[in-house]
């Protein structure tokens, strides 16, 4: 099984978002990865609602998740579309979805935990006040074993990930827009713990670089294995980091160690 995360720099331009990410996305095709995934806010990155509202679609309706679903249907793929900001009725969500190869939405995860921060740079997020948060564990039936979706905050809560490791997990997905001030301090260290914890595969593709006037991100996509290890990272710039995965390891090492029993 190999594993594509896509390390993307998104701003405001919904436009040159989605070139972006479509140009990877088949960039990952090209080198024969069986599942692939964005990072979080794939579609847009910003602080202005008018802007955030004017991008945003119901699910069915969105363009990029159109597009993907074509790209996945035609090359049979698995495209985990990391997160994106939806419409649903009249509240917004921060949406991971899952894209089949038959180019079907096979399953969709709405982040929990919102990031309402404030940092000693003075840096202030405030996602409740945009988004709904989500209240359902989501994992999904991949041909490699099963996969636990979360979305970057989450990560903070070793809780969602232990409930999720309990339904027998190999792989959990962390796509993320991780900031530079809270990233160089814990991103790594927390993936590493949660692969740990919970014997699984760590798939975390960020966000990089100036992507607003307000917002920074660490970058640092990694693939990590269920005993911790760093399998590929990509500290900077846009790009890919990819992993040949064995997915049988996850079950071993509980074996071996059952401390999830």
């Amino acid at each position: 099984m190999k594993v594509a995360c896509i390390q993307l720099s998104c701003g405001e331009n919904y436009n040159k978002n989605f070139k972006q990410v479509i140009f990877y996305i088949n960039q990952a095709i090209k080198k024969k990865a069986d599942l692939i995934i964005t990072p979080e806010t794939t579609s847009i990155i910003t602080s202005d609602k008018k802007i955030l509202y004017k991008n945003s679609y119901s699910m069915n309706k969105d363009p990029l998740v159109k597009e993907i679903k074509k790209i996945s249907k035609k090359n049979k793929k698995w495209i985990l579309i990391g997160s994106i900001a939806i419409k649903d009725k009249n509240k917004y969500r921060n949406r991971s979805i899952m894209i089949g190869p038959k180019g079907n939405i096979a399953a969709y995860y709405d982040k929990i935990k919102m990031f309402d921060v404030k940092l000693p740079n003075k840096e202030k997020h405030q996602e409740s006040k945009t988004f709904k948060h989500g209240n359902k564990l989501v994992t999904v039936n991949l041909p490699w074993g099963r996969l636990g979706l979360t979305i970057c905050f989450d990560l903070r809560f070793p809780e969602i990930y232990r409930n999720l490791s309990k339904k027998k997990l190999n792989f959990i997905s962390v796509p993320s827009a991780f900031t530079k001030i809270t990233g160089q301090k814990h991103w790594l260290e927390l993936l590493k713990a949660r692969a740990i914890e919970n014997f699984c595969y760590i798939f975390a593709p960020n966000q990089t670089g100036k992507n607003t006037k307000k917002r920074e991100t660490f970058g640092h996509s990694t693939i990590i294995s269920p005993d911790g290890k760093i399998l590929k990272l990509k500290k900077s710039g846009i790009g890919i980091v990819y992993a040949d995965i064995k997915p049988n390891l996850s079950m071993q090492l509980r074996k071996i160690i059952p401390s999830l029993n």
